[in-house]
């Protein structure tokens, strides 16, 4: 006789339904603000808060952005809750973020009861016709009875296949209606496997083989795919040098000899020219961006191109391939790898490492600078730390200047590039850590004054619940990369970029109730900054920085990544 014990089937109403359900799928901490047509689940939460966190964000965008913090620190399933109207539209951005970037995401919102649907009602909104361009699928509940089988399918989509964002909508009186409920295991998330074929197979590794000068490109698949390892191997075994897309970041080891920095508009020359030398060009889990490619039809066009991605759509997309394997990444590595005997290509590696020693990242270290402040933070926390990103100039110093020596490890906005994405995520994955049994990781946000505009009420969500994140304000009152732009290619015409004005960044922090200092000079950051790692508390620190500081290398847009030009090339140009 088994002793397998029966799931016991109880009748539960809809809110309970979608606590229970969210416990069975191992959820521990949700981010959300509730509201008229969603209170009955908040009552639900309200009965198992010591089961399921609940994190009040000051908005529901900040609450969007920390579910997807939380699930690209952990890999786990992000999940956040808004009510019907404008709390479900205040999602859409972080939803959006998030499906650029395929992120699991489950965002569950409720509406008004079925009787009152699509007649303009109280905070009555479509959101299905809303979200269907920018989530990977989308329900709308109107029977209690399909609201568990409903939930569980959202879980499984999000995190099979290419990840991506799931939205629920539930009807207020299926959240009140009663009927069965029977737990279940939650589904397991097969990888993809079915799609990998032996001609491919064999293609590819014949491409690899034959090849001289091969390099490596990563992007944020590789993240997602947790292929570190093998992606180790495989450069190790043939010899290939390794860049990275900004969502690629930790992928691959940044301070692994064959690694040679981003590539792209804000690429490294190395990384840059080595692409447009090699003549085949692995591509692991990458989707060819047009901030990577710069002009597509000179990209990397000496080179034959191996594209591997789990999603087929990718595949000359953007970019004609000569071969490409669809699948699961580090199962599609794996394979490579048991098959691929040891490859030298001592010349082309010596090659590659001039290229770095010619073209090496520089700025001025005789003042306080955004990279400088990035390296301050890398060098401080011994290249341990977990750092977001707001989106701009210091986004790009700090993919290029921070170290990132293991995957989710650097959680940025890069398709949809959102500003006000950073301390929402930060928060997220500082607590991602803490369910992970890392409570003690040191989680910084790095933001342009700028960005930080956007997102700063989120600082009342850090001392609310005393998460202990830094937010480091690069703060050179201007829009920096659209200033940038406005002095290479639009004749110093600054139209609207000058944010020179009386916000005072330290008493508004201080004002939430977090500790804030404001500092000039880069001894000045250091003494904060470990003030801020023994504090244990949120802090900000108001960094002042010349505001015609700029990201360099880069790419002109629509020209070719070998193109790419720094201050040096600038100067010899004006000569």
């Amino acid at each position: 006789m088994s002793d397998t014990k029966t799931p016991e089937t109880r009748i539960l109403n809809g809110s309970e339904i979608v606590v229970e359900c969210l416990k069975e799928q191992g959820v521990k901490t949700v981010f959300g603000y509730p509201g008229g047509a969603i209170l009955n689940i908040y009552d639900a939460l309200y009965k198992h808060q010591d089961e399921i966190t609940h994190v009040l964000t000051s908005h529901e965008q900040g609450a969007a952005h920390a579910a997807d913090g939380y699930a690209r620190a952990t890999g786990r399933v992000g999940v956040c809750l808004a009510t019907s109207g404008p709390g479900a539209t205040n999602l859409v951005t972080g939803i959006a973020t998030a499906y650029m970037d395929s992120i699991p995401v489950v965002a569950i919102t409720c509406n008004v009861g079925v009787s009152l649907l699509g007649k303009d009602s109280f905070q009555e909104i479509d959101i299905l016709g809303v979200t269907m361009p920018i989530t990977k699928y989308n329900f709308i509940v109107k029977d209690v009875n399909k609201l568990a089988g409903v939930i569980r399918r959202a879980f499984t989509i999000a995190q099979s296949g290419r990840p991506g964002p799931v939205l629920i909508d539930i009807t207020k009186d299926v959240t009140a209606a009663d009927c069965a409920y029977t737990p279940m295991e939650p589904e397991t998330v097969a990888l993809q496997k079915s799609t990998i074929l032996d001609q491919d197979m064999e293609t590819a590794l014949e491409l690899i083989r034959k090849s001289r000068k091969p390099f490596i490109f990563v992007g944020g698949g590789a993240v997602l795919a947790n292929a570190s390892e093998e992606l180790r191997t495989l450069a190790h075994r043939i010899q290939a040098p390794v860049a990275d897309s900004l969502m690629g970041k930790g992928a691959f080891d940044g301070t692994d000899e064959l690694y040679t920095g981003m590539v792209g508009m804000h690429g490294t020359k190395a990384s840059n020219f080595g692409i447009s030398e090699c003549d085949l060009l692995i591509v692991a889990g990458a989707r060819f961006s047009d901030r990577v490619t710069g002009n597509a039809q000179k990209f990397a066009r000496n080179a034959k191109i191996l594209q591997i991605d789990v999603d087929a759509a990718e595949i000359n997309k953007n970019i004609r391939t000569d071969a490409s394997i669809i699948g699961d990444l580090k199962v599609v590595l794996r394979k490579l790898n048991a098959h691929l005997d040891p490859i030298n290509h001592d010349e082309w590696i010596a090659h590659v490492e001039r290229l770095k020693e010619m073209y090496p990242l520089r700025y001025d270290k005789s003042v306080m600078t955004g990279p400088g402040i990035v390296e301050a933070v890398y060098q401080m926390t011994g290249g341990k730390a977990l750092v977001c990103t707001e989106v701009g100039q210091h986004q790009m110093w700090a993919a290029q200047y921070y170290k990132y020596t293991r995957p989710r490890t650097f959680l940025t906005s890069g398709g949809l590039g959102t500003m006000g994405y950073g301390l929402g995520a930060a928060l997220g994955a500082k607590l991602g850590c803490r369910d992970m049994g890392e409570p003690d990781r040191v989680v910084v946000n790095i933001a342009g004054d700028g960005c930080f505009r956007m997102n700063m009420n989120e600082i009342a969500t850090a001392t609310r619940y005393n998460i202990p994140v830094i937010q480091v304000v690069i703060n050179n009152h201007v829009l920096g990369m659209v200033r940038q732009w406005q002095t290479l290619f639009y004749g110093k015409r600054y139209s609207h970029t000058v944010l020179n004005d009386s916000v005072d960044f330290v008493k508004l922090a201080e004002a939430m109730g977090a500790k804030a200092y404001r500092v000039e000079r880069m001894e000045e950051f250091r003494t904060v900054f470990q003030e801020a790692l023994e504090l244990g508390a949120p802090v900000v620190i108001d960094c002042q920085v010349n505001c015609d500081d700029k990201v360099f290398p880069m790419v002109s847009p629509g020209a070719p990544i070998q193109d790419a030009f720094d201050d040096t090339d600038l100067k010899i140009e004006v000569k």
